[in-house]
């Protein structure tokens, strides 16, 4: 688990045709490399990677072949380095949203503007797999970095994000162009809300563990309507 706040920048090269090596470049390199053992887990640009060997300034980890199939690595690697992020420690900050690593797909930078007081920077997304949980105001990861929706289409192919100058700076975003590859991962909570919607009652939830029972989900209350569980009944309760 991660939460998409950047620690550091690397280098990549194809160290093999399921691996990848990865030096990291950054002064703040030991927020990476601190205690690094192998096994750990670590965000490359959103993607999250096993780390197979240690290096002096880096790190080798496995690419399995869906990762490949879902991420840029599966394109051709862009030049521009890669963002980096230790998991998440059990007591450490929560400073941007629950981003697990595990990318939806990918899509492409269309535009990057600088404002006043921010970049405004938009991608056209290229997998439908991404598109269905981009909303407004919701949160994205792009190559790994936590952002909040600023406008989308309708149909999630399409979206702005307003990135401060110092996300801008301390990222690989200042070195993306036009039709550069970036990894994509949609918000978690979005993906259990459209579980639970697609489930019409409570007949076609999973079964419970025998010490639960369906109160144990649902307090008695907060009783389900008629039609199951649908958008008004999830605003009514403050989760939209």
């Amino acid at each position: 688990m991660f939460t998409g706040l950047i620690q550091a920048l690397g280098t990549i090269r194809r160290s093999g045709e399921d691996e990848v090596g990865i030096t990291v470049i950054s002064e703040s390199a030991h927020l990476v490399l601190q205690e690094l053992a192998i096994g750990d887990s670590i965000a490359v640009d959103g993607i999250c990677l096993t780390v197979t060997q240690v290096l002096p300034q880096g790190f080798a980890a496995a690419a399995s072949p869906e990762t490949l199939k879902r991420t840029s690595l599966g394109q051709p690697l862009n030049p521009t380095s890669v963002n980096l992020e230790s998991a998440l420690r059990v007591g450490s900050k929560l400073g941007g949203h629950f981003v697990t690593g595990h990318v939806d797909g990918v899509g492409y930078l269309d535009t990057a503007v600088q404002t006043a007081n921010a970049w405004e920077i938009s991608f056209t997304v290229t997998d439908e797999r991404v598109a269905r949980y981009i909303v407004p105001k919701g949160s994205i990861a792009v190559n790994g970095i936590s952002l909040t929706v600023a406008e989308c289409n309708a149909t999630g192919t399409w979206f702005k994000v307003a990135v401060i100058p110092h996300t801008y700076r301390e990222t690989n975003l200042k070195e993306l162009r036009p039709g550069s590859w970036v990894n994509l991962e949609g918000d978690v909570l979005g993906k259990y809300v459209e579980k639970f919607l697609r489930s019409n009652s409570r007949g076609d939830l999973p079964d419970l563990h025998p010490a639960m029972n369906s109160d144990d989900l649902y307090p008695p209350s907060i009783a389900l309507p008629n039609e199951g569980l649908t958008p008004a009944f999830l605003a009514e309760h403050g989760y939209l």
